[in-house]
Parts: structure tokens; sequence; C-alpha cells
């Protein structure tokens, strides 16, 4: 079977999906119902079209007024606004004769020169359905593409005058704050608001922007203009609710309050390092704000819901309205290049010094989570139309960040994230290999081998075994540092001579190995087990008994 064949054949096998729909064409699909399905896939995530495929994915072929597709791209680009280009292949399957229909994603909103928009969507039993695409949600989808930026939409009803003087004191002492761009201080209140993006001008008539009535805006005007503006923080110990406030102040304002409810549920040990004593804090205060800011800059201001702040007993949860801005997701979160869906926010916020200059804030929370020996930061919960970050509130290890300070006191810099992301991992997981560790860097094996071998030339991690069978652990230094030198033992295994004398003791005991034993015995790859054995054959003190898989191996005659 082709390749192309095992391709069609597992995306059919896979069932619908919102890339992928059946069309049944026993009784010839009408042109606007084929249509109206090609838009939906576009207005959504493109995918695949199979006409002449049943909902259960059964293929019972096209119809005669379908059989000749050479003029089907042409229909759908006649009947589509604006004109989409589909590509379209003749298949057969089990026997029956069906078209795939590949579908790009639009950039733009598609409909059918009838007027109709639709999308797909996932119904709770999580098979897809297509569905109107309302006018509300139009600003959404395009944000999302980075084709508009609504933070920079002006505001109509509202004048410079009805905003709040107040709260550029509170942008003024922030840019002080946390070291915020300098340039901006000397700038009067019209300058300030001009080079931060927080007014246009239209007719004459100064007017905010959504980003300037975010930061501007008092309660009553957020209340009016901007509904979708909500800040919930919770405090929860077991199933009692301790704290439940809600928010619907402007965006500094509201910042500053909850960082201070924050910051009273943080609590710090202290180890020394050297001739430091370094803070151990139950939840990091950097992590927080850039995670915390994360949320209120890139949330979804045109979908209704809170940004949610919540403390319980297993950690610290933030979540906002809006899934990952267009090409961004939980496999490329650390390398993706800094996107955001309100991009004016996201400038004046940085200018103001309240996040990462170089959007790299993501880095923020994992440092804070895996230098003190804790797990990474989770975004798994996120979904299509939520971003949800869990940072755990489990018990730090002091060892862990003592080596952290004291390789950063040494090199004078701060540890990479990609070091630390392989360090914890190690530290977890015990032995790993390049493979298993790109994963979790997300960078290719090249890079991430880059790193691991500096590593190993600063003593903090150690290397087993060569070529693809190569493995990595944590170095001696590091565990008798931490006290466990047996755990050392345990992990980084057995020199050469001493798995030899393991595998002879074992066939002396049992009368013969399998390749599979030594794997176990000696905690080795399969191609270091088989090498091992080539070497005892080698020098004649073992003999193998068959070939391949069923091969066994006994002491030699």
């Amino acid at each position: 079977m082709h390749e192309a064949e095992q391709e069609i054949q597992a995306l059919i096998r896979g069932g619908e999906n919102l890339a992928v729909e059946f069309k049944s064409d026993v009784k010839s699909l009408p042109d606007r119902d084929l249509v109206a399905a090609v838009v939906a896939l576009a207005n959504t995530e493109g995918g695949d079209l199979f006409l002449g495929v049943e909902d259960d994915g059964t293929p019972t072929g096209l119809h005669a007024n379908h059989r000749n597709l050479a003029g089907l791209p042409a229909l759908i680009a006649n009947k589509t606004i604006p004109s989409l280009a589909v590509r379209v292949e003749a298949l057969e399957l089990e026997g029956q004769p069906i078209a795939r229909i590949q579908v790009p994603k639009s950039r733009q909103l598609v409909s059918t020169s009838d007027g109709l928009l639709q999308r797909r969507r996932l119904r709770m039993d999580g098979t897809p359905e297509a569905v109107p695409f309302y006018p509300h949600e139009f600003v959404q989808r395009q944000s999302s593409l980075g084709v508009t930026d609504p933070s920079a939409l002006p505001v109509e009803n509202l004048a410079v005058e009805d905003l709040d003087p107040i709260q550029r004191i509170r942008i003024r002492n922030a840019i002080k704050k946390y070291g915020g761009d300098q340039s901006l201080m000397p700038l009067a209140d019209d300058e300030l608001d001009g080079a931060l993006g927080l007014t246009v001008s239209m007719g004459g008539i100064r007017r905010p922007t959504v980003a300037g009535l975010l930061l501007l805006g008092n309660e009553m005007q957020l209340r009016q203009h901007l509904p979708s503006h909500e800040v919930a923080f919770q405090v929860l110990r077991g199933t009692d609710v301790l704290v439940n406030e809600f928010y619907r102040k402007p965006l500094l304002e509201t910042f500053e309050e909850v960082e201070v409810l924050f910051r009273a549920r943080v609590e710090e040990e202290e180890i020394q390092v050297g001739l430091f004593r370094v803070p151990i804090p139950n939840f990091d205060r950097r992590a927080f704000r850039e995670a915390f800011v994360n949320a209120l800059v890139h949330r979804d201001y045109s979908a209704l819901g809170a940004v949610h702040v919540k403390l319980d007993d297993d950690g610290l949860s933030i979540s906002n309205p809006g899934g990952f801005v267009e090409g961004v997701n939980l496999d490329n979160l650390l390398v993706a290049d800094p996107r955001s869906r309100n991009p004016l926010l996201a400038d004046i916020i940085k200018r103001i010094g309240l996040a990462e200059r170089t959007g790299r804030g993501i880095d923020r929370i994992f440092e804070g989570m895996l230098r003190y020996g804790r797990t990474a930061p989770d975004y798994s919960m996120s979904s299509a139309h939520t971003v949800s970050v869990r940072m755990s509130a489990a018990d730090a290890d002091a060892e862990f960040l003592r080596m952290i300070v004291e390789r950063e006191e040494q090199t004078g810099a701060a540890m990479p994230i990609d070091s630390l992301i392989i360090l914890s991992r190690l530290r977890n997981e015990r032995r790993l290999r390049t493979a298993d560790l790109a994963k979790s860097v997300q960078k290719p094996e090249t890079v991430v081998r880059g790193t691991l071998e500096k590593l190993v030339e600063a003593g903090m991690v150690e290397a087993h075994g060569t070529g693809k069978g190569r493995t990595y652990t944590l170095s001696a230094k590091v565990y008798q540092g931490a006290g466990q030198k047996a755990a050392y033992v345990r992990q980084a295994g057995f020199d050469p001579i001493q798995q030899e004398q393991m595998v002879m003791s074992f066939i002396d005991t049992h009368g013969s190995i399998k390749r599979a034993d030594v794997i176990e015995l000696c905690h080795i790859s399969p191609d270091q087990a088989y090498k091992l054995l080539a070497r005892l054959k080698k020098r004649e003190e073992i003999e193998q008994v068959g070939e391949r898989k069923g091969a066994i191996y006994k002491r030699a005659r």
C-alpha cells in the first residue's frame, strides 16, 4: 500500500473532526451544500472534505454528476466570496470512487455567493457540526489571525476628557516602579496618550482606543463600553472559599489590587548558598506577574468571561477567555514567535515595564517553577476558547536550587531555560535520551544535544553510551551534593566490566540469557545490549544459539 493511500485511510478511520468532513454523494450532493461545507472548513482550521463517504466513514462512491471532478475547483471558486482555491483529488477506496477536497484555512472570512457564512465547532459529544458565523465573532476570528487589532479600535462614544486622570498618574508610577520606558516620563498628558496609543483623533476630537479605555477608563465606563472586562481572584482551602473578589476596575489598578492579595499569600524560607541567603517562596512572584499580565493582555475582549486567578491547596491557576493565537500551541509554546491578540495593549504594557520587553514572558513562568525543583507549568487544560496555566504548590527542592544558584554564580549569568528544563526532567525521570528531552525543550535534537554537552562540561550531567543509545543522567556530584549517593549508582548504572560480570553470573545461574534479559539486568538500551553481547562473543566467552529475536546466549564450550 502506498504512503498516500495509508494517509487517506488513516484520516477516514479517524472519523470526522474540525478538519475532516464526510459528505454522502449517493443522491448527488447539491452544489449549495457542498460549497457551504467548504466554507465552514475554510473559516475554521481548513482541512479535508471527502465526497462520497458516509458519516460513519463508509465509502459509497460519487454520484454520476460528480464523476468528472475537473470542474469542481472552478465551481467552488465561483461560488465563494472571496474566491477560495481548493485542490481536488480523485481516489478509490474499497472499490468506490471518492473525491478528496483539500480546503486551505482562510485568513479572511469566506461566505458562499448566497451570503451563507459558517464555521465548524465540536458538539458536547466531540462530533463536529457547521454553525452560523455571527458578526460578534468576526473580531475574535480576525484578531486571532493577526489581521486586526481589537485593542487599537476607537471607542466612539467617549472623549478624552471623560477619562480618569488619576489613572495617568498610576501609569507614570508604574513606569518608575517597574523600570519602563523612561522617555515617557517628561511627556505632557496628551503627549503620553498619543505616544502610547491610548487615544486617537477622530474628526478633530481625541477619543480613547480600547486599550486606552482599559487603562484610563473608570469602572462605570468599563462596565458600559467593555462589559467583557472582569477579573476574579479566589482563594480556596478544601471546599471553603476564603476570598472571592471580582474586579471591573482599570487594568493597572486591578493588577495592583490582585497582586496585593497574592503577595499576602506568598510564604518564604531561606537557604544559605556561599555568602548569600536565597529565598524559597511557595509561589514565585515574577512567574505570577508574567502569567497574570499575559492573561490580562492576551485575553479575548470580544468574549464575555473573567480572567480567573485561583489559589487552592494544590497550587495556583490562571485562565483567560480566548485560546492561543494563530500559530501558537502546546507543542511550540516555548519557541513560537511572540504574538498577541491585542498588539497595541501588549506594547503599552511592555513600555510601562509590567511585562517582558522581549515578549518571552513564558520563559519567566517556566523559570519561576523549574529553578526551585518544581514541575513545569501545566497548560494542558487550555482549549480553543481558553488559555489556562497551572502552577503546582509542591515543596521546593532546596538542593536542586542550590545547584542552580552555584552554577549561576560561577558563570555570572542566569541558567538558560533549556538547561533548567533538561535538569528538571533528569531530576524527575533519572535517565533520558536526547530524543526524550527534545519534546520538552521544543527544539531540534541537534540543539538539545549541544545544550546537554555544555551541561556535561559543567559537571552537572553525565553521558552514558554512544550513538543513538547515548543516555544522560544527573552527575555523581549532583547526587552527592544532595546526599543521594545510592540513587546515583542506581541511575548511572554499571561500568562495562561490571555489566559483563553480571551477564556471566546470570548465565551461570540460569543456563542462558536473552538480549531482553541483558537490557533489564544492566539498565541499558537494546543497542548497548547488542554490543555487550558481541564483545563477549568475540572473546569466545559466550556462544549464540538461534537467530534474531529467538537467539539465546550460553557459556562457550
